[in-house]
């Protein structure tokens, strides 16, 4: 048999990801890897989270999209955390095999179409429900009701706990859900208009989304940021640790990006709502005295190569001051980035083209 002939050039190199590769046209959002800007609908995200409500900023993101149809963003999210309850159920019979995060999915499989309740406000305002409860169930305790005159945070917090998180709390939570809305055509986002692109609807959408963020290159990365932290212990142990580690060739978590040639601007966001909850936090000083001296270090070993503090590392640290288990992260992140598949998936669905790219076969010709 003969080799197949092979055209690829250095811009379609199938063994790069796809990067560089323009695969889609859209107004949501933006990622200038060189400069370390991030950009929704028109608006830097540090304008936007702790500036605005979670729920505001879907609602700007949402903009043109059609996608509301109730009197308000938060009215609508309550509506929807009530009616998913009605799926929690299911949820308890479930196998205790499953994770919380299939769990999240089998709740979001047998969510009920709602004829006063836009798609995309009930897939939304149901997975906080889904991931409280899951989460309780699997600790044998008994899924809290939500409550409607609360904000998405404050009663996803509850929902969890059992008690009402402090305002300080909330506010940290709800900045990290506007900071990870969209972040332009990741992994997951480019999944979920794959499959919309095909006239699937938005909760197959979403679910195929969903299975792309639970791989650890895309989703897991914040869980191992604590590991790193708890595995340093102490601020007088960050340098030596650190110098270890890379000599080791190890990967130090929460920095570097695949896109961010500087520093993750939703770090800094984060970094700032840490603050805001209280600098005496233990963990919290040893992630900044971890920050400087990997940050210095990264400098001396890779001095062409720039590295720098992405948003799983002060995710991670936020996420565990507000009381987040570490394995919850996942299940988090797929809460708050999934008002960004959606409108992703409506506006690849505006186009009307099925997305279908051409492969590059390279094995054996008959003959």
């Amino acid at each position: 048999m003969t080799e197949a002939p092979n055209p690829v050039t250095m811009n379609q190199d199938p063994t790069a990801g796809l990067e560089g590769v323009v695969a889609a046209v859209t107004r949501l959002s933006n990622v200038d890897g060189q400069n370390g800007i991030l950009i929704l609908k028109g608006e830097k995200i540090e304008d936007l989270a702790g500036k605005i409500p979670f729920e505001d900023a879907v609602g700007h993101l949402w903009q043109d999209l059609n996608l509301t149809g109730v009197s308000s963003i938060s009215t609508g999210f309550a509506d929807a955390r009530m009616a998913a309850f009605d799926v929690v159920p299911l949820l308890e019979r479930a196998p205790a095999a499953l994770s919380v995060y299939e769990l999240m999915q089998l709740g979001l499989t047998a969510l009920p179409g709602h004829a006063e309740l836009p798609e995309a406000i009930a897939i939304c305002g149901s997975l906080p429900v889904f991931l409280a409860a899951a989460h309780r169930i699997s600790k044998n305790l008994h899924p809290i009701a939500p409550d409607p005159s609360l904000d998405t945070a404050t009663d996803l917090l509850r929902m969890l706990t059992g008690s009402t998180p402090s305002s300080e709390e909330a506010d940290a939570l709800d900045r990290y859900l506007v900071t990870i809305l969209d972040h332009g055509l990741n992994a997951s986002t480019f999944t979920a208009r794959v499959i919309g692109s095909t006239r699937a609807g938005l909760k197959q959408s979403v679910l195929g989304a969903m299975g792309a963020l639970s791989g650890p290159l895309h989703g897991g990365a914040p869980g191992p940021v604590l590991d790193m932290i708890d595995a340093i212990g102490a601020p007088d142990n960050a340098a030596s640790w650190i110098t270890g580690a890379l000599a080791r060739k190890e990967r130090l978590m929460g920095f570097g990006h695949r896109i961010y040639r500087t520093r993750d601007p939703r770090a800094d966001v984060l970094k700032a709502g840490l603050h805001l909850l209280g600098a005496s936090n233990p963990k919290v000083q040893l992630a900044e005295k971890i920050e400087a001296a990997a940050l210095a270090a990264l400098r001396r070993a890779k001095p062409d190569r720039p590295l720098d503090t992405n948003v799983e590392f002060y995710t991670a640290v936020l996420l565990d001051a507000v009381g987040i288990d570490r394995t919850l992260f996942t299940p988090l992140f797929a809460t708050g980035r999934a008002a960004g598949w959606c409108a992703h998936v409506l506006e690849q669905q505006t186009t009307g083209k099925l997305i279908r790219p051409s492969s590059q076969y390279v094995g054996p010709m008959p003959e």
